[in-house]
């Protein structure tokens, strides 16, 4: 095995059992629309808005199931657009990112820091990271060829878990600079 699938991760939000009651009610539940690769992970039906100092997006998905902490993920591209400063993290290192309102059909949230723009990331099994050579929190690079844009991504972060499937997650800036479509694999480079 020397190539793994490379999904879009478009705008999405992360969010607590808090702020889903006050954003959906007090009966606000989460339901299954899709399953996403990452074992239990899923889109959600329920959508919110991310309102910026210079505007907003509406029908933002959330992820499920309920996190501990509240977390938006953009592009940067996005980030312009809501005039927000979110910086490029980890999913869950959001000490002092940016903040933003969140805005459902019951209630709104203000939240202090939570908003990022997502570092590219490949999750691995330990098996995989065997097969591949590789270790958590290792840099690499990963080759994408596409039909027309075929690209080099730098500063790719392996993540392992055994709670994790085969597959690296870019944001929809990334994947258009590369010309992703439905189906794309990517390989470490090593050249």
């Amino acid at each position: 095995m020397s190539k793994f699938i490379v999904e879009t991760s478009a705008r999405h939000v992360h969010i607590t059992k808090e702020h889903l009651k006050v954003l959906f009610g007090p009966d606000g539940e989460l339901h299954n629309k899709k399953d996403l690769s990452q074992p239990g992970q899923f889109a959600c039906e329920e959508r919110v808005t991310i309102v910026g100092p210079k505007g907003e997006m509406k029908g933002v998905t959330i992820l499920g199931p309920e996190r501990n902490a509240t977390q938006v993920e953009i592009s940067l591209t996005d980030a312009r657009k809501l005039g927000l400063n979110a910086p490029i993290r980890e999913s869950g290192d959001v000490a002092g990112s940016a903040p933003c309102k969140i805005v459902g059909p019951c209630g709104e949230v203000e939240i202090e820091e939570g908003v990022i723009a997502a570092k590219r990331h490949i999750h691995m099994t330990p098996a995989d990271a065997e097969s591949f050579g590789v270790s958590d929190k290792e840099v690499v690079c990963v080759k994408v060829d596409t039909p027309e844009r075929s690209l080099i991504f730098g500063d790719v972060v392996v993540r392992v878990s055994d709670k994790f499937a085969l597959a690296m997650h870019i944001d929809t800036d990334e994947s258009n600079a590369a010309g992703c479509g439905r189906e794309v694999y990517g390989e470490i480079y090593r050249g």
